[in-house]
């Protein structure tokens, strides 16, 4: 059930690059490296799915363009750094909620316990 003030579901990987966002700007290759760490080595998103999101996400608002500027682990390459916008942390916080409500829904069920032999 979805109310008319929630933000639609995020793609995973819209998902993943507003959490590696919401603790600071990045530019492509730390979100990258980012999703990476917060998944613990799990999920990797490629050049491709990152800069086709990036896209939509700065067409719709979520993140924006911060600056150009020189990353010192990345041989003093200018890079564009991307920071999650108001409306990119509400749909964020908006999708953390709906799992909340999924994993609350699952641990009513007792289905969460069995999942992980307990």
């Amino acid at each position: 059930m979805t109310t008319t003030n929630s933000p639609p579901p995020l793609t995973p990987a819209v998902f993943h690059i507003l959490l590696a966002l919401s603790s600071g700007e990045r530019h492509g290759y730390g979100i990258m490296k980012q999703v990476e760490a917060d998944s613990q080595g799990k999920i990797a998103i490629g050049p491709g799915t990152l800069y086709g999101s990036l896209k939509r996400m700065l067409d719709a608002g979520l993140v924006k363009e911060s600056d150009k500027r020189v990353d010192p682990e990345m041989n003093d390459e200018r890079r564009i750094y991307y920071q999650i916008t108001g409306i990119g942390a509400e749909a964020l916080a908006a999708e953390l909620e709906r799992y909340r409500r999924i994993v609350s829904l699952a641990q009513e069920r007792k289905l969460y316990p069995k999942a992980y032999g307990v």
